[in-house]
């Protein structure tokens, strides 16, 4: 998930640095929701772990 958000933050400073602000815009607007899935997917992942009561190995 966070290598997706990668890709399009580097697609959306590709973009700007050759004058596209639209893509450029657009691609960092999608590289922060993902960014924000990924880090909601992992507190409710770390959350569902407290609860369970896991041991680590």
């Amino acid at each position: 998930m966070f290598s997706w958000a990668l890709t399009f933050l580097i697609v959306a400073l590709i973009a700007a640095a050759l004058g596209f602000g639209g893509i450029a815009g657009t691609a960092v607007g999608i590289a922060k929701i993902i960014f924000v899935v990924a880090l909601v997917l992992f507190a409710i992942s770390a959350v569902a772990g407290v609860i369970r009561g896991r041991n680590p190995v």
